[in-house]
């Protein structure tokens, strides 16, 4: 490939490493794209779709984005806040939710206005600053690259501010999390100042637009099952779909065939609500794409 076609290819950053990599590239693979990385490389082309694929550290992603060197990214909410980057979410990937939450030993700290004059350990310190600043309270915030939670029990810090998931990490360095969250997060797609009319804008909304795809199908299944028409009503309450069921005359007189879509955590009361109507036949399909 030359240079110049280089420069047509559409530049997505992806997560080399931690909670972000593998669904990242797990997502991507279900939407056919070619990521594949053997010997652990910078980047890999998929010469199919237009594109080419950079693994940068999560941390450094919004960054790359905002300032044009690559076209998208896949990151965290909360890095994006904390990086001040020029970039735009484009797309809720829902996976790597978490939670931005301050802490301190038990009972040492159990409210905002507390941390005032206190000593504030985080890897995020854009983010704790603008909020400190918004919420009037004053701290002396070190920055650390990781391990935050052991800045306690070495005595360089009275709070943490970090990111939580399970919580596990911070019961275990004897932390409690007080005070709201600072910030809810979750994986998104981060773009920057791709020309609307470029032929790089097309390879950006296709793949958008399967990605959607992907999620869709992670998120519902298809229902199918045979309803009598007296609890048609009931039926469509039931299962309103994303837009409306599709129904069909059976030959048995009074019943009718619905298709219609349903998020799959609610799949088994759904059916349980269906039998309770008098619908028969009822069955699932898991989707493995979907196009609204």
């Amino acid at each position: 490939m030359t240079p110049h076609e280089n420069d047509m290819l559409l530049r997505v950053a992806l997560p080399n490493k931690g909670s972000l990599s593998e669904p990242a590239i797990s997502l991507l693979r279900d939407a056919d794209y070619q990521v594949r990385r053997e010997n652990r490389e910078l980047f890999v082309i998929d010469a199919e779709h237009g594109i080419q694929f950079f693994f940068l550290r999560p941390r450094d992603i919004a960054r790359f984005v905002g300032d044009g060197a690559v076209d998208l990214g896949i990151t965290g909410q909360d890095l994006l806040a904390d990086s001040g980057a020029a970039a735009e979410e484009v797309l809720s990937l829902g996976f790597a939710r978490s939670q931005f939450r301050l802490a301190a030993r038990p009972g040492a700290i159990s409210d905002l206005s507390q941390v005032d004059g206190q000593r504030l350990a985080t890897s995020y310190p854009t983010l704790v600053r603008k909020f400190l600043a918004e919420a009037g309270v004053q701290a002396t915030v070190i920055t650390l690259e990781g391990a935050v939670e052991n800045a306690v029990e070495l005595g360089l810090a009275t709070v943490v501010a970090d990111v939580v998931e399970s919580g596990l990490s911070l019961r275990n360095a004897g932390l409690e999390p007080f005070g709201p969250p600072l910030l809810t997060s979750e994986a998104i797609m981060v773009r920057g100042a791709v020309h609307r009319h470029s032929a790089k804008a097309a390879a950006l909304d296709l793949l958008v637009q399967r990605l959607q795809g992907v999620l869709h199908a992670r998120t519902y299944a298809l229902i199918e099952y045979n309803c009598p028409e007296r609890s048609l009503a009931d039926a469509y309450a039931l299962t309103p779909g994303l837009e409306a069921p599709t129904v069909s005359k059976l030959a048995e007189q009074g019943w009718y065939a619905v298709r219609s879509m349903v998020e799959r955590s609610k799949v088994q009361k759904v059916m349980d609500q269906l039998k309770g109507i008098g619908a028969e036949g009822i069955f699932t399909t898991r989707l493995d794409a979907f196009r609204a």
